[in-house]
């Protein structure tokens, strides 16, 4: 039998045992564990049970559908200027400086600014507010959940853009899109009703991955929600992930079925929001009522468009301001709109935890370059039909509650001895990174003229000599962002590198999170700055190695 034939049946098979084997492994564990009646009963009497579950839904769909709608809005200006493939590349571009600010910094980094001792109010303070001593406002952790409400979607819109111009840059898809509402308008729609009864259907069906792991996100975020979610009542997550920890089994198991809880919400949220797409009435009524999307898609002038992505890059530089200055600042009374000191003591203490930030480093990039290297072999080798077949089960860690998922990782790691071992932390790394690396990847792969490959054949060269001299340096600027996906995802990694990891390995999100509950303002300032500058560095670095290839002109 030719080898490659071999490869192509021997590469998938390998590929399923790899990687479904142990996505499988640790969501089938979790149920024995999570499914006892004893913990059930208890989870449904607790008195703080359905306070936290309401919060959950309220703050969870409130983001989601806040996302998705001003994320409908930008794409409709967008298209309506009628911006070109290397427009849209440029849009694109700027997205990763928005996705590399991981959640929890960019959480630290609201509260910074919205706290009430926090800069915005320390900016009206001199004017005639009478503020001399930080009001006792809820201006973060209120009882409403507005502040993680706000977070959550100013984090998840850009994820949101970035998954949809991944789409539309594909070959024909942004052509195809642009004639369906050229036609739309010969029957008379006006613009807006052209994008919400023809573009945004078309488009959405294609963001089923994306949209529901925005939605499992918010459902089940852990680490933003402590940093400024409500306390009282906390949201189920949270809730859930105090149980984990909990020294008692009963509690523990309380805990895990608190997460199957979570998840059963978050598969009937996903449900309902699928059957509202789907209901008749639906496509005649989703122009009405959404004026703000209609007068959105009139707005041709380049400022116009632009507006949206200069105020989302407005907020992330004063969030990230807010951080870089809270880093080397000493003492700091209110009103003051300045320190009194400037000091470099909180990087003096990062430099001291050096091991924390080589640690993160090291864990980043091998899972990383991991989950890329099963994600090119798996779209090279694998079958069309079992790509379609197997993608569930390779979104199983973006759309599971965070808190089952990592029960989940935790069972297996204590079933295959890896608990509290290096080699443990980099499997569940790796395996959370693995859906967002084949999100990032999976376009641009799908999208090479496969008439190159007929040429190479036609010219005797081999399949191995085709992939490293022609496909995959047409894909070096993919892949190299899908390495840095995969880098920035595993350095936003809070609750498996703490579960997993049993507390012997400290990253600088663990860093950051623990810090925020404490008193170390500027420590954990600094940390939440180091959480952002890396994923920006390995960014920048991507893109540096994907820029194209300049050849010198030809001698006249």
């Amino acid at each position: 039998m030719p080898v490659a034939r071999l490869l192509r049946l021997f590469v998938p098979l390998a590929l399923l045992l790899l990687v479904a084997g142990p996505l499988l492994w640790a969501v089938g564990s979790t149920v024995p564990f999570g499914m006892q009646a004893p913990a059930w009963a208890a989870l449904l009497q607790h008195p703080q049970t359905w306070p936290a579950l309401g919060m959950t839904i309220w703050t969870g769909l409130s983001a989601t559908l806040l996302a998705t709608g001003i994320t409908a809005c930008i794409l409709a200006r967008w298209l309506a200027a009628n911006s070109t493939a290397q427009g849209l590349d440029k849009w694109t571009r700027w997205m990763s400086p928005l996705l590399s600010v991981p959640h929890a910094a960019f959480a630290i980094g609201m509260v910074a600014l919205l706290a009430p001792g926090g800069w915005l109010l320390r900016l009206i303070s001199p004017w005639p507010s009478g503020l001399e001593s930080p009001p006792a406002w809820a201006t973060t952790q209120d009882p409403w959940g507005l502040g993680l409400i706000a977070v959550l979607v100013l984090k998840e819109v850009p994820f949101l853009l970035w998954a949809a111009l991944a789409y539309v840059q594909q070959p024909g898809v942004q052509a195809q899109l642009r004639q369906s509402l050229r036609l739309a308008a010969t029957w008379g729609y006006s613009d807006a009703q052209a994008w919400w009864r023809i573009g945004w259907p078309q488009l959405v069906r294609h963001l089923t991955a994306p949209l529901l792991a925005v939605l499992a996100y918010s459902l089940t975020v852990v680490d933003m929600a402590l940093v400024i979610g409500p306390t009282a009542p906390p949201t189920l997550s949270v809730l859930a992930w105090q149980w984990l920890q909990d020294a008692d089994p009963d509690i523990n198991a309380q805990g895990a079925s608190a997460a199957w809880l979570l998840a059963a919400v978050l598969l009937g949220c996903a449900g309902a929001l699928v059957a509202w797409r789907a209901w008749p009435l639906w496509r005649q009524r989703q122009v009405r009522g959404v004026t703000l999307a209609q007068h959105a898609i009139t707005l041709r002038k380049p400022d116009a468009v632009s507006a949206p992505l200069v105020a989302l890059l407005g907020v992330y530089a004063a969030v990230l301001a807010a951080l870089a200055a809270g880093s080397v600042s000493g003492p700091w009374p209110f009103p003051a709109l300045l320190p009194e000191v400037w000091t470099l003591h909180a990087w003096e203490g990062v430099l001291r935890s050096s091991r924390t930030v080589w640690i993160t480093l090291g864990l980043g990039l091998l899972s990383a370059a991991t989950a890329l290297a099963l994600v090119v072999a798996w779209l090279e080798w694998a079958p069309l039909d079992w790509q379609r077949r197997m993608r569930p089960v390779w979104m199983l860690p973006l759309v599971l509650p965070a808190v089952l998922w990592v029960v989940g990782l935790h069972r297996l790691s204590l079933a295959w001895g890896l608990d509290g071992q290096a080699a443990g932390l980099w499997l569940a790394h790796t395996l959370s990174t693995l859906p967002y690396v084949l999100i990032a990847l999976q376009g641009p792969y799908g999208g090479v003229d496969p008439r190159f490959q007929q040429v190479s054949t036609a010219l005797g060269r081999s399949r191995a000599a085709f992939l490293w001299q022609v496909k995959w340096p047409l894909l070096r600027s993919a892949l190299a962002a899908a390495l840095a996906v995969g880098f920035a995802v595993s350095v936003a990694q809070y609750l498996p590198t703490l579960y997993v990891g049993a507390g012997r390995f400290q990253t600088v999100t663990t860093e950051a999170v623990t810090l925020a509950s404490g008193g170390q303002r500027a420590l954990t300032a600094a940390f939440a700055w180091l959480q952002w500058l890396l994923p920006m560095l390995m960014f920048g670095l991507a893109a540096w190695w994907g820029r194209p290839r300049r050849w010198p002109a030809a001698a006249q």
